[in-house]
């Protein structure tokens, strides 16, 4: 059987290799780091090799409070650590100092034992603070919780514990602010992924700076749809932690990472999957106003909406850069694709749309093969109900190359253009381009994007990515 399948894989499409996803992990300059925080990864032993950094640590030690903001997973069987973490911040008010997280064990359908044990993780951090004038007096944890790994399998806890703990003694500690700690904190998220996604970069807002850094996971099992906390029922895993040391109130800091996450991890898919344990938290430790000598107010969006709004757009495009790391590294992908609509009624309408395109198993096949074939990418839009009835003679799909040549319409108002083959396999080719689809829509029509990317023989439903899922509880 395996023979007669090679046989006509082999007679049809070229298999081409998987480019190296390596580039896109590069030093930071350390001055590029928010002040306030100090990180470190740690090998606990919950991954099997020996060395494999397992277990991070993220500290807030500015002096002042530290606001804290999360999207969870809408998946039914939420894992111990979103429920854990999900109750921290509703009983902190939006408030939290540390993260910890571990991967290599999900700590998911893992009963009254995984509930347990991330609590006991987040207490075995919340001793890791540094008692100052910013402790937040609460009856419960200061540390919010991330695990990402198999299902269904409790953690070595007791390892976990030890390496946590570890970081108290100061021969062994290894928190810092440098680049070398926070690239340890980013490879101890990582599970199948292929290189740390970790970025950085400055601000201002009212003539002060400030600086973000975050990093994320995730190459499998990507699919999100994330909300904020106590929402009501929640709808490999995707996770990630952004720090400022801006000053922000935590009603605000919620209202602008919701807003982001919509339009950056909501907006991404490789193989269609929603983990139990998708997590996107932000702190915000306002370390910034320490630095200059200055006491700035938290900056909240019903006192200063100019301000908020400025926050709120540099936060959503660090998400948006954020978020495409962890495309480009999806399980086997050899394409990163914009998926664009516009001209919807609605934003939701939009977003529909160029999710069904992204998740449709024949454009993506399509897309390895450097095949445009639109059609495809038409019966996808057209199976999305939206608001108000969609007008085919309307919908222009157009092929968008990355290197800024001729785009090229392969359909224009419903009606189909004479395609040169030539040219769209160029375009194709490319390692990054872009899907437009306009539904024409007129005055006050709305956009959306998503980003995908191919099912190669290397990805999803075939050799690489059976590889890697097919025994990864091994």
């Amino acid at each position: 059987m395996s023979r007669l399948v090679c046989k006509r894989f082999s007679s049809t499409v070229t298999i081409k290799s998987t480019p190296s996803k390596a580039h896109h992990h590069q030093p930071i300059p350390s001055s590029s780091f928010p002040s306030g925080f100090i990180l470190t990864g740690l090998h606990a032993g919950v991954k099997k090799k020996a060395g494999v950094l397992d277990v991070g640590i993220i500290l807030s030690t500015s002096e002042r409070p530290t606001s804290a903001a999360a999207c969870f997973t809408r998946n039914a069987f939420k894992a111990a650590p979103v429920i854990i973490s999900e109750q921290i911040l509703g009983e902190n008010a939006g408030r939290a100092r540390a993260v910890v997280v571990n991967s290599g064990c999900a700590n998911a359908v893992t009963g009254a034992q995984g509930i347990e044990d991330a609590w006991a993780m987040a207490k075995e951090t919340d001793a890791l603070l540094p008692q100052n004038s910013s402790s937040q007096h609460s009856t419960t944890s200061q540390t919010l919780v991330l695990s990402t790994g198999v299902i269904g399998q409790n953690l070595p806890i007791s390892k976990i514990l030890s390496a946590i703990r570890s970081q108290r003694d100061g021969k062994q500690q290894t928190l810092g602010n440098d680049f070398g700690s926070w690239e340890r904190a980013a490879k101890a998220f990582m599970t199948t992924d292929t290189f740390p996604k970790l970025r950085a970069r400055r601000f201002s807002i009212n003539g002060v700076e400030y600086r973000m850094a975050g990093m994320d996971k995730g190459a499998g099992m990507i699919h999100p749809d994330m909300g904020p906390p106590a929402l009501g029922p929640l709808h490999a895993t995707l996770l990630g932690c952004i720090m400022t040391d801006a000053a922000i109130s935590p009603r605000s800091l919620q209202r602008a990472l919701t807003y982001a996450v919509e339009r950056s991890f909501n907006s991404i898919s490789v193989d269609g999957d929603m983990s139990t344990n998708d997590t996107i938290l932000l702190l915000a430790n306002g370390a910034a106003a320490e630095k200059n000598g200055a006491r700035l107010e938290e900056i909240d969006e019903e006192t200063d909406k100019e301000a908020f709004e400025v926050f709120k757009k540099e936060l959503t495009d660090f998400t948006v850069d954020l978020a495409k790391l962890v495309v480009r590294d999806g399980e086997g992908a050899t394409k990163f694709v914009t998926v664009t609509v516009k001209g919807a009624p609605t934003y939701e309408d939009a977003h529909r749309v160029a999710s069904r395109i992204s998740t449709s198993a024949l454009v993506k096949t399509a897309l390895y093969g450097e095949d445009a074939n639109w059609g495809r990418v038409l019966a996808a839009t057209g199976s999305v109900p939206l608001s108000s009835p969609l007008h085919p003679n309307k919908v222009s799909v157009t092929f968008v190359p990355s290197d800024g040549t001729t785009p090229l319409p392969v359909l224009v108002n419903g009606e189909p253009e004479k395609v040169d083959e030539n040219r769209a396999s160029e375009i194709l080719s490319l390692e990054d381009f872009e899907i437009l689809v306009d539904l024409g829509g007129g005055e006050g029509a709305e956009a959306a994007q998503y980003w995908t990317c191919d099912f190669s023989y290397a990805s999803n439903k075939y050799l690489e990515y059976v590889r890697i899922n097919g025994d990864y509880r091994s």
